[in-house]
């Protein structure tokens, strides 16, 4: 039995309200958005989404993120000296939870990324099935990546005691930030009908 992709019948699924028109017509019937087969220039906007992501990661976690002032002077603490603080003091649940949203979640979710792009483009052979999994996976964990900024949120907002201690965000913050929507760029960039066009050996136009 003949099964062909609804690519292959040049019918486009709207990316805003999900219906499926012939990709002739040029913009959705029912919301008038454009119609396309893929997402236009998929591979290149993850790529470049990525490579900004990774750029910023590194003044990330080597800058302060967080500035304390007290008496005893001024500390400036990157997320790893933070984390270290935390689980010398005891608190070993918050340390794990900010080393595991912060370093260890953001690198997992880079590396992903770059092994989804490079499968679609045919440099890694792995079962689509499992790379569609994967990508769902990354899209769905990256939104967690931000806790580290909300801990230094909470922690400016609450530990402001007037002349005695004092609690500031750091440069590091706004490359994390910055870190975190890039990489949450990415995921929507990267379309995983790709994945399965590449398994399959169809040749799907990338419309402009």
């Amino acid at each position: 039995m003949d099964i062909r992709s609804a690519a292959e019948q040049g019918l486009a699924s709207c990316h805003l309200c999900g219906k499926v028109s012939p990709v002739a017509l040029g913009h959705c019937p029912r919301c008038h958005s454009p119609l396309h087969l893929r997402k236009p220039h998929s591979l290149e906007r993850t790529w470049a989404f990525l490579a900004a992501s990774i750029a910023l990661y590194f003044p990330a976690n080597l800058m302060p993120i967080m500035a304390v002032g007290g008496v005893g002077g001024t500390s400036y603490d990157t997320i790893m000296s933070g984390v270290l603080n935390f689980w010398k003091k005891g608190d070993h649940l918050v340390a794990v939870i900010i080393f595991a949203a912060s370093i260890l979640i953001p690198i997992l979710k880079m590396l992903a990324l770059a092994w989804l792009c490079l499968a679609a483009s045919g440099k890694a052979r792995t079962s689509p099935k499992n790379l569609t999994r994967l990508y769902h996976i990354t899209e769905l964990v990256g939104r967690w990546s931000m806790i580290d900024v909300f801990v230094v949120a909470i922690l400016v907002a609450l530990v402001q005691v007037g002349a005695i201690t004092t609690v500031l965000s750091g440069p590091a913050i706004v490359s994390f930030a910055a870190v975190v929507i890039l990489t949450m760029f990415a995921a929507m960039s990267f379309d995983p009908r790709l994945l399965w066009d590449r398994h399959v050996g169809a040749e799907i136009p990338d419309s402009p």
